[in-house]
This record gives structure tokens, C-alpha cells and sequence, in this order.
């Protein structure tokens, strides 16, 4: 016998202050706060949409493409990194955090994306890149200088001289990016860490000047409107100051492999949920101070542990952290070949250690893994979606799911530019490369999708541009994109922002989940993740003899919308999802 299913109110109402006659109100009628429901759409600002012909995504292009997002039914978006940046690791090494990249444009540029995404009714996130710098930042040349106030501004160490008068690095850790996670600088005559690439030295966040230098970047961009924060790699600020080496994993004999060892000194530390606190302190302070402007808020991205990131959103002592740690186990826990009770076990376990009051979160695909097209199958696009936008919560979607976008595998050695997959060499890049996801909107048919004029783009385009692209779904009967705004569209009821929630398995194929309110219609989502015709009686699940009316559908299911079936024998194909009120 399985466990009671569970059966939460996704916001606690004293939280928002919301009473339950309040509940009743108009439809419409928001009842929680902006961040606790909405939808972040990823925009990575290289691939987004170019301005001015140079081949490469601007915020001119961002601004001249926010009306779509408006149009779709997106109220909030982040922002990939636009910091002044050598470009090593594309943004995430940057060498001025309050200066724009001269390729994406000026700061008047940005105000006036911030200005026109505030006329829309768009909420703009930053990427906050924490953990290091570029090498080309003016900290770490004062760093390397020993300039006073700066000696300790990053993770610096004589190494060890071996008895042959060779000097090697302090310890045994490879950096995320393969190789020592220490480089040796001749100007100082030490090793410095870097966990990523080493254009990208790693800030020590045990100087105190380090955190406030990092709060007074916060501060400036926060003055310039921006909504909050998405915090990069941030289970990685801070290092066991033993600096001993990690027990190995015994995954690999590759000393040069992040997989190498067990990252248990450099990474994950108790003092990251610290510095978290700290920065969940700047930001309601500054929207204490603020309180005509929308709360400010923080996005963590960490690959951690589920008790780990749990207590990101509050400590056993009540103190509150990230307003919304990312979920990634859509990314990293459920796969193409994944049956029912995998995506059941998935949603579960993140709603039984999320602390109560808190707000859910799933993200089902970013910039650094393939799309969901590619890792589900071109079949599992709108199921896939389908879930993700009637989840409790709030939901993120990459720039591109919502057409169906899959990766361009068939990019060349020629064409790679993402450093993991330069660093590991032309026989193992297709292995690591993030590029195949990172290719150009494909806007239209026209040349470059629309994307671009320039003769050439920095990423080629994926060759499927002139079937798959904005354009030509938009102007379809049925596309993936349609489905996508109908299922926006959806989630403003009352019901989707504050129903309650269980779901089961139906099959090892099938589950279907269920959102339900006093007084509302009870929404149901079903899907079939198999590569077969599936037929379910949903009658024990619905415990009501009342019929099914189908609300969205897929692009190639045989239901449309409104249209009643029979709940004691659903048809669903291969892959399909449905979404369906019961009346």
C-alpha cells in the first residue's frame, strides 16, 4: 500500500496575508506575492536576438523582443550574465560587476530594457556571479600586486616544494572545468584557486571586504531596478581553510577529472548558508526601505543535496535564505527513459523537505544541459510543459521550450567555443559541450531564424530553423507554442495559484496529478511518458463520478479543448499529456 498521498496549500495565507474568504474572490485576483507563482523565463543574451548585425545577442535585441514576452503571458525573466567580461566562460567571468559588456551595449541601453520591461509589467533578474572573478578584474591585479586591502581578496598559497625542489599545487582538487583547481601566477609567485576555468580565480569570502565589495554590487544593481538576484555556483564560496586533500571517489582514475575526488573541503560548506542569510538580510532591508517597489528576491543555483537545499530556504532555526533554491531534479533525477513513478518520486520528495510557507520550484532546463526536446524526445514537448506550468509554484523555463528547440549536436570542433568541451579536446567535446543548447532564437524562417543580419552568428544556427521557429507557430492552428501561452493562460486561476495538490502513478506509465479548492473545478493533468498508447481508468484517482472536459492539449492529440471524455477510459498516445477540468 502506498503512502497517503500528499495533500498540501501551496502558500501559507498568514504569510501572505490572505484570508480564506479572500480565497473566493474574482478569479483574477492575485493573493500571494509576485515571485511565489510566476513564470522565469531564461534569456541567454548572446543567443536571444542581435540588433545590430555584429552576429551576437544584445539588450537592444532583449528590449525589441520583451512585447513577445509580454504577449506569451511571461511576467518575470533573468537575465544570463551582461557583466563587462573577457568572455572565457561567456559572462561568468567578470572583470567589471558594475559595468555592462561592451558587446551586449551601454548602461543606457540596460535602463531603458529595465524601463520598458517595467512598462510590460516584466520583473528583470540578474545573473550574480559570487563565487570568482575574471583574472582581467581590477581586484585580482591588485590582488597579485599585494596591494593593501586586497593581499587576501582571493584564495592564494605557496603550494608544496617537494624534495626535488619541484613546487606543485597545495592539494588534490580538479576544477568543475577538468584540471588542478590551482594555477600558479608568476607575478606573485603563488598558486591560486579557481574551481571553474583559470581566467576565473575564486574570491575568499572570509575577508570581510570581499562580502561587502559583493553587497555594494547588489545595492547598485538593485537602485537600477533590477527585481532580485539569480546566484551562480554558490555552493562553492567557500573552502575548508585546512586546504587538505579530498578523499577520492573512486569513480575515475583521471586525477584531472572533477569526478576524481569527493568534494567534501571545497565545496557545500556550512558557511554558505551564512553568507545566503546575509544576502536574504541586504535584500529585505532594502525592500523594507522600498516598500512601493515589488519585494526583491534570490534564485540559488546549486547542485546539493535535497536536506542541503531545503535548508536554503530556512535553517532549523527558522531563519530564511534563498526565496527560491532551484529544483533541478527534472534535470538530474528523471530521464527519457524515467516511468511514472520516477516523475511521482521527483515532485514528492522536493514538497515533503520544502519547509511549509515556502514557495516550490521546478526547473525542467537552462543553459548548461540539453533541452528538453533533446533529453525527453520531440514527442514529450508539451507533456513536458504541462507539467512544468501546472506544478504548484513557480516554474522556470530556458528561452526556446517553449517552440521545442533541441540541441544542435551536429555542431563542429570548428564552431565549439564553450571551455569545458575546448579543454577536453576535439575526440570528447560532443561528450561536455554546452553549445548545442546555447544556438541562436529561431525567430523565423528568415536568414540566421531572424536572429541576426551578420554573415556569420557566433553559434551557428540549428539548420531546423526554417520548420521549427517562432513565426511559424504562432501561425499554426495547433504548435508547441500555442500550448505553451494557453497553459500561462491557465496558471492566473485562483485554483493554479492556491489549489491544494496530490498526485499518484496511475501505471508504471502514467500518473496524473490533481489541483483542487473548494468551490473551484478541480484541474487534472495526466500524462503518459511511454513510447505507447496508454489507456487509464482515472476513476479511483478522481473518487467522483463527474465527467472530464479537456482544457489544452497537444499539438498532435486527438482532444480538443472542450471536448468531454470519458474519465474510465482515457486514450492517451505515446507521450502526450492532457490537461482537463472536471465538471
Amino acid at each position: 500500500m502506498r503512502a497517503p498521498l500528499i495533500q498540501i496549500l501551496l502558500f501559507s495565507l498568514l504569510n501572505s496575508g490572505s484570508t480564506m474568504a479572500g480565497l473566493m474572490k474574482s478569479d483574477t485576483e492575485d493573493f500571494i506575492d509576485w515571485w511565489q507563482h510566476t513564470v522565469f523565463y531564461q534569456i541567454y543574451p548572446r543567443s536571444f536576438k542581435d540588433s545590430n548585425g555584429d552576429g551576437i545577442g544584445d539588450l537592444k535585441g532583449i528590449t525589441s523582443k520583451l512585447h513577445y514576452l509580454a504577449d506569451t503571458g511571461i511576467t518575470a525573466t533573468w537575465l544570463s550574465p551582461i557583466f563587462q567580461s573577457p568572455m572565457v566562460d561567456f559572462g561568468y567571468d567578470i572583470s567589471d560587476y558594475k559595468a555592462i559588456q561592451p558587446e551586449y551595449g551601454t548602461m543606457q541601453d540596460f535602463e531603458e530594457l529595465i524601463d520598458t520591461a517595467f512598462e510590460l509589467g516584466i520583473k528583470v533578474i540578474l545573473d550574480f556571479v559570487p563565487n570568482h572573478s575574471s583574472d582581467q578584474h581590477e581586484w585580482f591585479k591588485k590582488s597579485v600586486a599585494k596591494e593593501p586591502g586586497y593581499e587576501d581578496f582571493y584564495v592564494w598559497h605557496d603550494g608544496i616544494l617537494q624534495e626535488n625542489g619541484t613546487r606543485v599545487p597545495p592539494n588534490n582538487w580538479p576544477s568543475v572545468f577538468y584540471g588542478s583547481a590551482w594555477e600558479w601566477h608568476e607575478g606573485r609567485e603563488q598558486y591560486y584557486l579557481h574551481q571553474f576555468t583559470k581566467e576565473q580565480p575564486d574570491l575568499n569570502y572570509r575577508n570581510p571586504k570581499v562580502v561587502q565589495a559583493m553587497d555594494d554590487v547588489l545595492l547598485f544593481w538593485l537602485n537600477k531596478g533590477v527585481a532580485g538576484f539569480r546566484i551562480d555556483a554558490v555552493n562553492h564560496l567557500f573552502e575548508d581553510e585546512s586546504l587538505k586533500d579530498e578523499p577520492l571517489s573512486g569513480k575515475t582514475a583521471d586525477s584531472l577529472s572533477y569526478d576524481y575526488t569527493k568534494h567534501i573541503y571545497s565545496r557545500d560548506l556550512p558557511e554558505v548558508l551564512e553568507m545566503i542569510h546575509h544576502w536574504r538580510q541586504l535584500l529585505n532591508d532594502f525592500s523594507a526601505k522600498h516598500p512601493e517597489r515589488p519585494t526583491r528576491i534570490m534564485m540559488t543555483e546549486a547542485y546539493a543535496g535535497l536536506t542541503q537545499l531545503a535548508d536554503y530556504y530556512e535553517d532549523s532555526n527558522g531563519v530564511r535564505g534563498s526565496h527560491l533554491p532551484f529544483n533541478f531534479h527534472f534535470i538530474t533525477d528523471v530521464k527519457g527513459d524515467s516511468d511514472a513513478r520516477d516523475y511521482v518520486y521527483n515532485v514528492e520528495k522536493w514538497l515533503i523537505y520544502m519547509p511549509r510557507g515556502h514557495a516550490a520550484n521546478w526547473v525542467m532546463g537552462n543553459h548548461d544541459n540539453p533541452r528538453v526536446a533533446s533529453r525527453f524526445g520531440p514527442a514529450s514537448v508539451d507533456a513536458m510543459n504541462m507539467l512544468l506550468l501546472t506544478l504548484p509554484g513557480v516554474a522556470v523555463t530556458y528561452n526556446g521550450e517553449e517552440l521545442g528547440m533541441v540541441d544542435y549536436r551536429e555542431l563542429r570542433w570548428e564552431d565549439t567555443v564553450d571551455p569545458p568541451a575546448r579543454n577536453v579536446g576535439e575526440d570528447l567535446y560532443k561528450e561536455v559541450s554546452r553549445d548545442p543548447v546555447r544556438t541562436p532564437f529561431q525567430w523565423s524562417s528568415e536568414k540566421n531564424a531572424g536572429f541576426s543580419t551578420a554573415a556569420k552568428t557566433w553559434l551557428p544556427v540549428h539548420p531546423n530553423y526554417l520548420q521549427l521557429n517562432l513565426e511559424a507557430q504562432k501561425a499554426a492552428n495547433r504548435s508547441h507554442y500555442l500550448v505553451y501561452k494557453d497553459l500561462l493562460e491557465l496558471r492566473k486561476s485562483a485554483i493554479m495559484r492556491v489549489g491544494r495538490f496530490n498526485i499518484e502513478p496511475l501505471s508504471r506509465w502514467v500518473f496524473a496529478f490533481k489541483r483542487s479548492y473548494p468551490n473551484f473545478e478541480s484541474i487534472i493533468i495526466v500524462i503518459n511518458v511511454s513510447d505507447k498508447e496508454q489507456l487509464v481508468d482515472l476513476s479511483e484517482f478522481l473518487s467522483q463520478p463527474k465527467k472530464l472536459v479537456v482544457e489544452v492539449s497537444g499539438v498532435d492529440s486527438k482532444y480538443q479543448p472542450g471536448q468531454p471524455i470519458a474519465a474510465s477510459a482515457l486514450l492517451l498516445a505515446a507521450r502526450e499529456g492532457i490537461v482537463c477540468r472536471l465538471v
